[in-house]
């Protein structure tokens, strides 16, 4: 009998409210390739946790909450990026499906590839995955690069496979003053989610600094100093622009 996988995992939350459809069971799972300048969450960066569970587990914990779901609500999973422990997520998923429940993925879609072994899992993957609360960190490649340490092109090509395949998408950009606000990359950016056909849902999130303390408790330098929230002016206006609900 082969050994159940187990995910590296970093938190659980029992009553998401803003990680999908309705309320859900959210499941923070660690690393991720990319370094986010604004990332809240670099305690998740590291592929490595004390804390292993298999996806039985995990659904038998998510679902003493089921009750409070309702038509909408589900399991989601969030990171770090869960595609990074993508045959956890398959797994989770596949058995979340065999109970009925329903399944939402938080990714940047890093790092997804058309290559194998990757390509043929993600394949089986959003064949149960619901919807997909997909990252739009920025559409400048070079932007791109210099902000998450990562490009974007296999990024935007995950989100135009996902559209091609009818996956139900939430687009969400973080808005960071003097670096994701300017009207050239938020039409280009609207431009793109254009071109996608299975939409639903646009937010605008904008940057906060809540998450700096956990920078001075790992010792990694935090590179956007000084960089204040948006106002809420330029959040409408951005929402305006990305066709994002006000």
């Amino acid at each position: 009998m082969a050994e159940a996988i187990k995910g590296l995992i970093h938190s659980t939350e029992s009553f998401g409210g803003v990680d999908g459809p309705g309320l859900r069971f959210v499941i923070f799972t660690k690393g991720c390739n990319m370094r986010c300048k604004y990332c809240h969450n670099p305690d998740t960066w590291v592929l490595k946790s004390d804390d292993l569970r298999t996806a039985d587990e995990l659904l038998d914990l998510a679902c003493r909450y089921k009750e409070y779901w309702g038509d909408e609500g589900g399991i989601t999973v969030s990171g770090g990026d869960p595609l990074v422990q993508i045959d956890f997520v398959l797994d989770l998923f596949t058995k979340a499906k065999k109970r009925g429940i329903n399944t939402c993925l938080d990714t940047s879609g890093e790092p997804f590839t058309r290559e194998e072994p990757f390509f043929s899992k993600f394949e089986e993957l959003i064949k149960v995955t619901d919807t997909v609360l997909f990252d739009i960190k920025e559409i400048d490649n070079d932007k791109h690069i210099e902000l998450t340490g990562c490009p974007n092109t296999n990024i935007l090509d995950c989100a135009r496979f996902l559209s091609d395949n009818g996956v139900d998408m939430w687009i969400r950009h973080v808005l960071v003053p003097g670096v994701t606000d300017s009207d050239e990359e938020l039409y280009a950016t609207r431009k793109f989610i254009d071109s996608l056909k299975t939409v639903k849902k646009v937010e605008v999130l904008p940057y906060h600094t809540l998450g700096i303390h956990k920078y001075e408790e790992l010792g990694i330098p935090y590179r956007l100093e000084g960089v204040s929230a948006p106002t809420a002016e330029s959040v409408k206006h951005a929402k305006e622009i990305l066709g994002a609900e006000q």
